[in-house]
């Protein structure tokens, strides 16, 4: 492997210190490489047509939130994402600032690795106004209170069938990669990243028995929001890994699926699933 390219987050690399080194180390060792920044939280993606075909792997340097950016970008592209830690735990990084010039040279010598097809959802609110956009994401797509603490009803249906009516603070529907993420946080379980369904794990359900739920991932999920008080106007934020979409009201409604392309993550670990979950587990501790 010789042809990279690098996304930095200029917000977790400080004058892209380490972008730089990368870039340098990669070009001095034989390889192509260019960069440049993703200003995703000032509302500026990066540009996916300066990523010259023929790229063989892209490295995400930032956090967890830089990554999943990219690869909601990048899916199209079909390119292998490695991602490059700089922030807190990074769960979904492969490499560490200390150890990513070992496993760029492992990649130049033509070392082995595995790529791993991350499902991604794929969601669209509908709203008085209409249908709106489609949008990928690649941990979760949550629904959840605005505004006023107060609980709130969602009318789940599955494939078009009535499921049930949650009175919480809202929903996430999360895919096996996000299962580490809010779902987790919310009582939802952990799922091997290669699996392929699909996770509904209400947000502080006021109810003993709500329980998150395992769909297969071929099926469509419909989140409605009832109208629950005559005089407030329930309002529900929508965000796509962790980042604002839409406001729903009452009546009005989000559809979520499978996304019709998927995201492909390196590997260059041997480590199984389990030894990787009990070691980033540790970070939480």
């Amino acid at each position: 492997m010789k042809h990279f390219y690098i996304i930095a987050n200029p917000g977790k690399d400080f004058q892209l210190g380490l972008t730089k080194e990368i870039h340098q180390f990669i070009i001095e060792n034989g390889g192509v490489c260019g960069y440049q920044e993703n200003r995703e939280q000032e509302g500026v993606s990066f540009d996916i047509k300066r990523i010259p075909d023929g790229t063989e792997c892209v490295l995400v340097v930032g956090g967890d939130g830089t990554l999943l950016g990219a690869a909601r970008n990048m899916a199209e592209r079909n390119i292998p994402l490695i991602g490059v830690n700089t922030g807190h735990v990074g769960y979904l990084c492969e490499l560490e600032a200390d150890t990513v010039a070992h496993g760029v040279k492992h990649l130049l010598d033509g070392g082995g690795y595995a790529i791993e097809n991350r499902m991604l959802l794929a969601g669209c609110c509908i709203t008085r106004e209409g249908k709106g956009k489609e949008r990928t994401a690649l941990n979760d797509i949550v629904i959840h209170r605005s505004g006023r603490l107060q609980v709130v009803d969602l009318i789940i249906s599955v494939n078009g069938e009535y499921l049930n009516t949650y009175s919480a603070d809202g929903m996430i529907i999360a895919t096996p990669t996000g299962s580490t993420g809010y779902s987790m946080s919310a009582g939802g379980p952990i799922v091997d990243p290669k699996a392929n369904l699909l996770l509904v794990t209400p947000i502080s359900p006021h109810t003993l028995n709500a329980k998150s739920i395992v769909l297969d991932a071929e099926d469509e999920i419909t989140i409605e929001v009832a109208k629950r008080n005559e005089e407030q106007e329930e309002k529900l934020e929508v965000s796509f890994d962790g980042g604002h979409v839409g406001i729903l009201g009452a009546g009005e409604r989000i559809i979520v699926k499978k996304a019709k392309v998927c995201t492909r993550i390196l590997k260059l670990s041997q480590l199984s699933f389990l030894e990787r979950l009990r070691k980033k587990l540790q970070g939480y501790t």
